[in-house]
């Protein structure tokens, strides 16, 4: 897996020069077209756009015959190369796409979001959300290269710039408490992103490095995602109350720490510290107790789970993390009533 963090048109050029594609395809949204794409078209060589609309809603199967459908029209053959240029959506559906087309081509990552940068676009993670479930259908498939440009971090609103912090507040508590007490002691418009997307990555890096297909030690990363993928799926359809990825996992992380408390993991100066960090930054959402039964039940689906049982990744200290550990109906319950409070 190899991530290059530099300047994007530097880093692209080096990569179509020193390749022998027969034909390029883009993969675009309408912003990442009108922000982003300006930024490389003039270093790619004569290529086809794929426009798809932005947002987690759109991340199906419908979207992926779409991509599929141009890509065959364009007669791309097994020597052709997609490129992502977006955020985690883009990158997920994306490389999925070209992961299963004609048993799968090349791709390339270059991930616009502060999210995309720190967490999407390494690993090879790549999939789509299938009847309501997230990235219930994908495969492991890892890009040829990944190439980081903070640069793009311009062109984000700030909610979505937040939202992506919520993984670098993840990396931070699951691996490094110095980088976490470092965090704590700014706000969001003070911290150093460039500093902290490295920092990220490697982090990111080394665990997918050790368990590629998330078979152990991989897990420790989705620390918040059992809770928070099923609040985000909950809230999908919700219109204007609709969460952001990152804003449903700070809420998940609030919850497992919970857990992780009373399952007398950490003590609770430490979940103290980390709820209060996290509300700082993105407030507090109520979820209505009414929502809890199908919360629990997208819980259900986690790709964590063995039979029945759902398992979660739970912190025990600040920078370490276990995985593959029971929790219940209600301790989730539970914890989702904590984050209320």
């Amino acid at each position: 897996m190899s991530v290059i963090i530099a300047p994007v048109q530097q880093s692209v050029s080096q990569y179509l020069s020193s390749t022998n594609y027969s034909k390029v395809v883009v993969v675009v949204d309408e912003n990442t077209r009108q922000h982003c794409y300006p930024l490389i078209e003039n270093v790619l060589p004569e290529h086809t756009l794929i426009e798809i609309p932005s947002g987690e809603e759109n991340k199906h199967l419908g979207t992926c015959e779409h991509i599929w459908g141009i890509m065959t029209d364009a007669q791309l053959d097994r020597h052709s190369l997609v490129i992502n240029l977006g955020g985690g959506v883009i990158g997920d559906m994306g490389g999925f796409c070209a992961a299963t087309y004609k048993r799968g081509i090349d791709f390339i990552q270059i991930p616009t979001t502060l999210l995309a940068q720190v967490d999407a676009s390494v690993g090879g993670k790549l999939g789509v959300d299938f009847r309501g479930f997230k990235n219930h259908i994908g495969v492991f498939t890892q890009p040829q290269r990944v190439f980081i440009d903070a640069k793009f971090l311009e062109t984000l609103p700030q909610r979505e710039l937040r939202s992506g912090f919520a993984e670098v507040i993840k990396h931070c508590l699951i691996r490094d408490a110095e980088m976490f007490e470092i965090i704590s002691q700014k706000t969001l418009e003070e911290q150093n992103f460039e500093t902290l997307i490295a920092h990220s990555v490697e982090i990111k890096k080394g665990v997918v490095a050790e368990d590629p297909t998330e078979k152990g030690l991989r897990k420790i990363l989705n620390f918040g995602h059992t809770i928070g993928h099923a609040i985000e799926t909950f809230y999908l359809d919700k219109g204007d109350e609709r969460l952001f990825h990152g804003e449903a996992i700070a809420i998940g992380m609030i919850a497992e720490t919970y857990i992780s408390y009373r399952k007398n993991l950490i003590d609770e100066q430490t979940l103290k510290l980390i709820k209060r960090l996290l509300i700082s930054i993105y407030g507090k959402t109520i979820i209505p107790i009414t929502a809890f039964p199908a919360i629990i039940i997208h819980t259900q689906q986690d790709k964590k789970n063995r039979g029945a049982e759902v398992r979660c990744s739970l912190i025990d200290g600040v920078g370490s993390c276990l995985f593959d550990v029971s929790i219940t109906p209600e301790e989730i319950t539970e914890a989702l009533s904590s984050c209320n409070e």
